[in-house]
């Protein structure tokens, strides 16, 4: 197995999705280096100026990781954001308006998450088996996505990814449904550790970790004609 095969399987022997656990180990690499080397770095600066200093969720995130490490603190998100306000403020004194494009730390994450499809796809041979037998849970977005590409570049294995799916919600399925059965007032039994695991990895096998590429598109509000129940015919 090549490098990337063995980092792909070390991810598909963790608990949760495998995908969205990469995803979230890049994003915080990601800005910690920008906050430890590229704070001040004119070609870094001028990708926060095109989205007026990262998206709300990566904003909060950088926010939240650097004031989390005591050798980064504020300083850092202070210098980029002194930058954005006074690109904000030129903007309104002469009268434009802010142009703001996807921030790039959303753009790096997609492509990312296409990489790590597309690495699994290519080697599902050998790691169909690794996840098979493993506590991790493909997301449903992340699921649907390898399915898409195995479609294209390994349609064999469609439906053995498929059946493997499925046999992992019905195991968490379970484990939830023990979980609750345990609050009965008949029940002897606390709930075990799996079980209350299984809770979370509910959550996490239909919605993936809580990260912007996971949130989608907000649904657009609908007309005041059609109310939530649409137009009349």
């Amino acid at each position: 197995m090549d490098l990337i095969g063995i980092y792909l399987k070390e991810a598909l022997e963790n608990p949760g999705c495998p995908v969205c656990n990469i995803l979230q180990k890049y994003e915080k690499s990601e800005i910690t280096t920008i906050l430890y080397e590229h704070v001040n770095n004119p070609s870094v600066r001028d990708q926060f100026k095109e989205s007026l200093g990262l998206c709300t969720y990566h904003a909060w995130k950088l926010k939240e990781i650097a004031y989390s490490d005591p050798l980064l603190g504020a300083l850092g998100v202070a210098v980029i954001y002194d930058h954005m306000l006074s690109v904000y403020i030129e903007s309104l004194e002469q009268g434009r308006r802010v142009k703001v494009s996807k921030c790039f730390l959303c753009r790096r994450a997609e492509e990312k998450e296409r990489s790590i499809i597309s690495g699994l796809s290519r080697r599902i041979e050998e790691l169909l088996p690794v996840y098979k037998n493993s506590g991790a849970i493909l997301c449903k977005k992340h699921y649907e996505m390898l399915k898409e590409e195995l479609r294209k570049e390994n349609p064999p294995y469609v439906d053995e990814l498929t059946g493997i799916q499925i046999e992992k919600l019905r195991i968490i399925r379970e484990r939830v449904e023990r979980f609750i059965d345990k609050f009965d007032y008949r029940s002897t039994e606390a709930p075990t550790k799996k079980e209350a695991e299984a809770v979370v990895l509910a959550i996490e096998s239909l919605k993936g970790l809580p990260l912007q590429i996971n949130f989608g598109e907000t649904p657009k509000k609908p007309g005041i004609r059609g109310g939530i129940f649409g137009s009349r015919a």
